[in-house]
């Protein structure tokens, strides 16, 4: 979902077209070779929902992070469908008296989306999900998950970046 991000020149998408989402697919070790406009739309609909879930679970009412997606219902029957779209492993199979693996079939970039949407389900539903946070800072639309107890940024940039923020703040009342 972090895959639109923002600094003080603008707001920025990184998957912008199917260039994009081949690159990113193939950062996170997927195939990524048969990607087309309809997978980079599912894609974007599943980043889409899930920000606004994220802001949701967060309660983020800022409006630099909002997503397309401004209803909660929608945005849980578009990662119900991304889950469902297809089979997120591999499958069980007999042959021969034996149980075994047996390859999905379909889509293998639809199988991703699939992961990810799953994936997504367990972690906001989850008991994870309660660590899950909207990064403050001027400028940034990232949310992250909160592994320290004295974290309140996405990134230690983000986090000087406050803190300049509320030092010029505190000196221009001072003034």
């Amino acid at each position: 979902m972090n895959t639109v991000w923002a600094d003080r020149s603008g707001r920025y998408d990184d998957l912008a077209d199917v260039d994009d989402l081949r690159a990113w697919l193939a950062a996170n070790g997927a195939p990524a070779e048969a990607v087309d406009e309809a997978h980079l739309a599912r894609f974007r609909t599943l980043r889409d929902a899930l920000r606004r879930l994220a802001a949701f679970r967060t309660g983020d009412d800022r409006e630099r992070a909002a997503s397309p997606t401004v209803d909660v219902a929608q945005a849980i029957s578009d990662v119900n469908e991304a889950a469902a779209l297809a089979p997120a492993g591999d499958l069980l199979d007999v042959a021969g008296g034996e149980l075994r693996l047996k390859a999905a079939e379909g889509d293998a970039v639809n199988r991703r989306l699939s992961v990810i949407a799953a994936q997504s389900i367990e972690f906001l539903a989850g008991p994870e999900g309660s660590r899950l946070r909207a990064c403050l800072a001027p400028v940034c639309v990232l949310y992250f998950t909160k592994d320290h107890p004295r974290r309140e940024w996405c990134s230690p940039g983000c986090g000087n970046r406050a803190r300049v923020a509320r030092h010029y703040a505190r000196h221009k009342e001072e003034r």
